[in-house]
């Protein structure tokens, strides 16, 4: 049974406190040391949002979606798909559940297999093999994804990279999941092309009444997704905000970094200054206090020092130093 927050949303996908921490070298007989990936994420996402995780490579996003995914467990909280935890849901329940679109259609898509074996094997995992009925139910998501019914004895490399891109977002729909995460989904196209497939999972948000999870660079194809975004650094959720609000108003230095760092059309304006530097932190070895402060154009003498709470805005919260009364500028958030 689903979750409702105190606001009535249905909640289908929370993380409370996930932690994911791996061992890795350090060197030469040093032994290993603990490098937390995510780092004690709390997140609800309720029915039928498009959530856009975004932030610089490294930071944390694939390894959450992992978790999301089932692939990985957490190292500590815990994950919950319609209240029920994923550490009690069985492999197979979990991907009927939750499916993933991947980046690169040209290496997702088995080069052996026909479009329709393709589209079919979620089924046939599940142990659902009326091999009429399977057809019938593969050629409707192809209707419904733009693919003509031709296509279903075609391989993939009789396909252009749209096509391949819709054949996935049939595979990963049609066990009618409940959340769908979106990795990179147009980075491997053609610019012609993604406004196309962008176009298309939005209209089948609609129709199937979907959850997306985008993971994505390109700052714009979240602005033009998501109805809401949340900005990870080294494991953390530093800004969490609807959308509009977000690129409007953005609370966190990072956040403001990140979106003054992005390419305008616009020659004459030369090539933007985010004003990050071109040294990311060792997440092995993260920096004291707030792990942005030596990157941070507004850092004080205790960010350095205490690390932010959680601050909450109107659509969301902040994890920034800025916006606490008791430690900042008694900049309230805005």
């Amino acid at each position: 049974m689903a979750e409702t927050d105190k606001d009535g949303q249905d909640i289908v996908l929370e993380a409370r406190d996930v932690t994911r921490t791996f061992m890795i070298s350090a060197g030469f007989l040093r032994g290993k040391r603990p490098l937390h990936a995510v780092n004690g994420v709390n997140l609800k996402v309720p029915r039928g949002e498009v959530l856009g995780l975004v932030g610089e490579s490294g930071c944390g996003k694939s390894t959450m979606a992992k978790m999301l995914l089932g692939l990985l467990p957490p190292s500590s909280g815990e994950l919950f798909v319609d209240n029920v935890p994923t550490s009690r849901m069985e492999r197979l329940e979990m991907a009927r559940k939750v499916q993933p679109i991947f980046q690169d259609p040209y290496s997702s898509l088995n080069p052996r297999k026909t479009i329709g074996d393709i589209i079919a094997l979620p089924v046939r995992v599940q142990g659902n093999a009326d091999e009429t009925a399977l057809r019938r139910q593969v050629e409707e998501i192809m209707e419904l994804v733009g693919l003509p019914r031709r296509l279903y004895r075609n391989y993939p490399n009789q396909l252009s990279g749209g096509q391949r891109q819709r054949v996935a977002v049939a595979r990963a729909l049609i066990n009618k999941p409940e959340v769908v995460i979106c990795d990179e989904p147009t980075s491997a196209l053609d610019v012609s092309v993604q406004s196309q497939i962008l176009n298309l999972l939005q209209d089948l948000r609609a129709e199937l009444n979907l959850t997306y999870i985008v993971i994505s660079h390109n700052l714009a194809v979240v602005e033009h997704m998501a109805t809401r975004v949340a900005v990870m650094y080294l494991g953390r959720l530093v800004e969490v905000a609807e959308t509009d609000r977000l690129f409007e108003n953005p609370q966190h230095p990072y956040t403001k970094a990140l979106l003054d760092s992005v390419l305008t059309p616009d020659p004459n304006l030369g090539v933007p200054d985010s004003s990050l530097g071109v040294t990311y932190p060792n997440p092995v070895d993260p920096p004291s206090g707030c792990t942005f402060h030596p990157r941070c154009a507004d850092c004080m003498d205790h960010c350095s020092q205490s690390a932010p709470r959680t601050i909450a805005t109107e659509t969301g919260y902040v994890e920034c130093h800025l916006y606490d009364d008791n430690q900042g500028r008694g900049r309230a958030a805005s």
